[in-house]
Formats: structure tokens, C-alpha cells, sequence
């Protein structure tokens, strides 16, 4: 890839093959947590006459997930008053199913508009928009993954199993970069 870049209205960058086989198996298992997740939400009768959806009321126990979806509110851990807990379980069921919309949907727009095969990628802004939302995403997903914290080193040991996915992580990084680089130009 070399970057993107701005022609007028347009975002544009090219990605060979293989980076685009990565980022589309990237973003596909991320569009898979995410769906099921939303797939997890309860069934409620009177949220299917009102239209107002409701999801889960628990954090996702998967450590992805769980930084993806964050609490909407803050427990006090060492405190944990009954009211706060129910208003915690309030909020997420309330919030959640609109945060996993918006995460799929920028997801479906990174598979629409990157070529299986690679190539030239052309953006709208809104689409670049969706890109950033997605790659940040990939990039938290990642992240928590290989446990990345900012006193990592930029390389590992070649013995450390995390080393190669590192690098991906690290390309994320400009890819990201360079596309907000582009939108502000």
C-alpha cells in the first residue's frame, strides 16, 4: 500500500493482494464477533411492539469484546452500590444495540468497498469516515489481543508467538494514519 492520498472529493489508496486478504479476514472476524453478540440480545416481546430494541445487560466476557463494548457506566469496583449496578444493566441494554449497528455497518463498507483480490480503493468522505471507524476497531481488537501497552517494544523476539501479528498491528497503524492525514490535507 502506499498510503492514502486526496483527489478532491475522493479518498484514494491501492492495496496489493495480500493486504487486502489480510484486512478483509481482519474486519470479516470482527463483523462476526460483533453479529454475534447482537445475536445474543434477548427477545423481548414488548421491545418488538414498541420497536425500541433492547440488549444485553452483562459485559461481554470476552476481553475483545469488552473493550469494543465498554461499560456505559462506571462501577466503583471496590464499591459497587445495587442502584449503580442496575443502572449499568439499564444502560448497556439500552445503548448497546445501537453501538453494534454502527460497528457493523462500518465494517459491511470496509468488505463493500476494498477489492478481494486488491487494488484501488475510492472513497468518499462519509466512506472514509467508515473506514477510520473500522481500522480503529481492528486496531482495538488487535491491540487487546497481543496485550499491546505503550511500553511495548516496536519489534519482539522472533520466539514471541505475538511477533508477526505486531507488524500487522503496526500497519493498521499507518494505514489509519495516513487516511486521517488525507481527510485533513
Amino acid at each position: 500500500m502506499n498510503g492514502w492520498r486526496r483527489k478532491g472529493e475522493t479518498i484514494v489508496a491501492g492495496f496489493e493482494q495480500q493486504e487486502a486478504a489480510v484486512l478483509r479476514g481482519l474486519v470479516s472476524q470482527l463483523e462476526d464477533m460483533l453479529t454475534a453478540r447482537a445475536e445474543e440480545a434477548p427477545q423481548d416481546e414488548l421491545a418488538e411492539l414498541t420497536g425500541i430494541r433492547t440488549g444485553p445487560t452483562e459485559s461481554p466476557d470476552d476481553p475483545v469484546l469488552s473493550r469494543l463494548l465498554p461499560d456505559f457506566h462506571k462501577l466503583d469496583p471496590d464499591n459497587p452500590t445495587r442502584e449503580d449496578i442496575d443502572s449499568a444493566a439499564a444502560m448497556r441494554s439500552l445503548h448497546e444495540p445501537d453501538l453494534l449497528d454502527k460497528k457493523v455497518g462500518v465494517a459491511k463498507i470496509v468488505l463493500d468497498t476494498l477489492p478481494r483480490d486488491g487494488g484501488n480503493v475510492r472513497l468518499t468522505f462519509e466512506q472514509a469516515d467508515a473506514w477510520l471507524g473500522a481500522l480503529n476497531d481492528v486496531r482495538l481488537a488487535l491491540g487487546t489481543a497481543l496485550d499491546v501497552t505503550e511500553d511495548m517494544p516496536d519489534e519482539l523476539p522472533e520466539d514471541d508467538p505475538r511477533a508477526p501479528h505486531l507488524g500487522v498491528y503496526h500497519w493498521l497503524t499507518w494505514v489509519q494514519e495516513t487516511l486521517i492525514q488525507s481527510l485533513t490535507s
